[in-house]
């Protein structure tokens, strides 16, 4: 699910899912930028892994991974960019 939502200061926050950044589910995290729905993912994976969450977990290692690996982990923001860059604007 993707969505749009204009926010009381005039900043579009948009909405990707934790699956369509590689997680395990559809959890939705909300940002008014990329870099903010990245945070999000992170945050996310952290706690539920921490929770226990066995179905996340390779998500979050691969998340950690991108940045020992800087080629393979700029392609993978670019593309987040282009999708985030990509949702419709309300």
């Amino acid at each position: 699910m993707n969505t749009v939502t204009q926010v009381e200061d005039q900043h579009t926050m948009k909405t990707m899912t934790c699956e369509q950044l590689g997680g395990a589910c559809k959890f939705q995290l909300h940002g008014s930028s990329a870099d903010e729905i990245v945070k999000a993912q992170d945050k996310h994976l952290k706690e539920v892994v921490a929770g226990g969450d066995e179905a996340h977990k390779t998500a979050l290692e691969e998340m950690k991974g991108r940045w020992k690996h800087p080629i393979s982990g700029l392609r993978w923001y670019k593309k987040v960019k282009q999708d985030y860059a990509a949702l419709a604007e309300a």
